[in-house]
């Protein structure tokens, strides 16, 4: 893949990045206050409604750290290399996946490490 259009891709990816947590730490939920007492069942659904926000939250975090580092790896010249086995990344993965750091079989090693699927 082409370092300046990944650039440009990552770039932007922050950006909408930056954007969604913006909108997500601004507490896109309503507040209750006022004399009015709060539905307990209301405050059931806000209770759930703030932890899949703190999940969503927490992910585009996570994405946004790897678009960063991606960005680095850019500047430090050695994008599109495998930080785990010194191999290439695949082309149609950085497409699909600008900020992929690994090769597949090294995301496959590393995600079972973490536990994930």
């Amino acid at each position: 893949m082409d370092v300046m259009v990944a650039r440009h891709r990552l770039e932007e990816i922050c950006h909408e990045l930056d954007r969604s947590i913006t909108v997500l730490n601004g507490g896109g939920l309503q507040q209750w206050s006022g004399d009015y007492p709060q539905d307990p069942a209301d405050a059931g659904a806000n209770l759930s409604e703030n932890e899949r926000s703190e999940a969503v939250l927490a992910v585009a975090r996570r994405q946004r750290s790897d678009v960063l580092d991606a960005l680095h790896r850019i500047d430090l010249g050695v994008y599109g290399t495998c930080v785990d086995c010194g191999g290439p990344v695949p082309d149609g993965r950085l497409e699909a996946k600008p900020e992929a750091a690994r090769c597949v079989a090294c995301q496959a090693k590393h995600d079972r490490r973490l536990g994930r699927r």
